[in-house]
């Protein structure tokens, strides 16, 4: 008598209506990547910023900053040679254009002496305006923007220490103008006696953070504001900076590609923490609440996603 299968009398049931059981689908290596990046998106999805931090994490960040380039050594011989190498190359390149650029220019004393305080002030006035805009007017987008100027700073401190390299207008044999020196202008870098020679490592020229944060705030300037006059400021922003730091002999060109590099890493950085290019996060974050009684300790999170703008 041969051996018959009995199946349960609700799987049969199952088969006449169609609707079979079917074992569940095995999670495959993409979803389960999918998946990981779902919940580190929602580790590292941006915040609401508090001020009070941003303020706090600023002036921390800065005085350790300045501290940690000040205090690298100055390495003067290493220093001068590292500076004739790279005039040689940008010479090799037919590129060894700020000699010339200095001199046609130091010649126009209302336009260098409007360089120099330029060099001097707005590096800082207009990093701060971007970041207190960003913060009042993308909440969303702040946290992940700010962290990738603090990597671009931070790793600017590595080409601090390690390659000390003097700014043409200290460079020995070279007939540079120093036009903060010789037109006596506030904040001076290399005037003997001065505050600011004192306080600031002569040294450290590459990379250019004057480049690298000037670029951050024309990008963020130009990708996030409306008007279109705003966003051409933000595109001449970084191209006067590049003019400026050549005029005054502060920087060779090649020192601003290091900035850019550097820049080029902090995006980087913030892209693989949050996923996603800085600007194209939500614009606003909505303000954390607390989940409603009575609703069984279902949170709100998924009725609070942000939405793009």
């Amino acid at each position: 008598m041969g051996a018959t299968s009995v199946r349960p009398k609700d799987d049969q049931r199952a088969e006449a209506t169609g609707a079979v059981n079917r074992p569940e689908v095995e999670t495959t290596p993409a979803s389960s990547a999918t998946s990981l990046r779902s919940r580190l998106h929602g580790r590292w999805s941006p915040r609401r910023p508090r001020i009070w931090f941003e303020l706090l994490l600023i002036a921390i960040s800065y005085g350790v900053y300045s501290l940690i380039r000040n205090a690298a050594p100055e390495r003067v011989d290493q220093a001068q040679r590292n500076a004739h190498r790279v005039w040689d190359l940008q010479g090799s390149l037919g590129l060894a254009f700020e000699r010339s650029v200095n001199h046609a220019l130091e010649g126009v004393t209302w336009l260098i002496v409007s360089m120099n305080y330029y060099y001097a002030t707005l590096h800082f006035v207009v990093t701060i305006v971007v970041l207190v805009w960003l913060f009042r007017k993308h909440p969303g987008r702040y946290g992940a923007t700010r962290l990738v100027l603090f990597c671009t700073t931070g790793v600017a401190l590595v080409g601090y220490y390690f390659y000390p390299l003097a700014p043409p207008r200290l460079m020995e044999g070279m007939d540079f103008v120093d036009t903060a020196t010789v037109h006596q202008t506030w904040g001076s870098l290399s005037a003997e006696g001065s505050t600011m020679a004192q306080v600031s490592n002569q040294y450290a020229a590459m990379p250019s953070m004057h480049i690298g944060w000037s670029v951050w705030c024309g990008i963020t300037i130009a990708v996030l504001a409306r008007p279109l006059w705003l966003k051409a400021l933000g595109v001449l922003y970084p191209a006067v900076t590049l003019l400026v730091i050549v005029a005054t002999a502060n920087h060779f060109w090649l020192d601003a590609v290091g900035g850019m590099v550097c820049l080029a890493f902090g995006y980087l950085v913030a892209y693989l923490w949050f996923g996603r290019w800085c600007y194209r996060l939500p614009r606003e974050v909505p303000t954390d609440t607390a989940p409603a009684r009575g609703s069984g300790g279902a949170s709100s999170r998924g009725s609070m996603a942000p939405r793009l703008s």
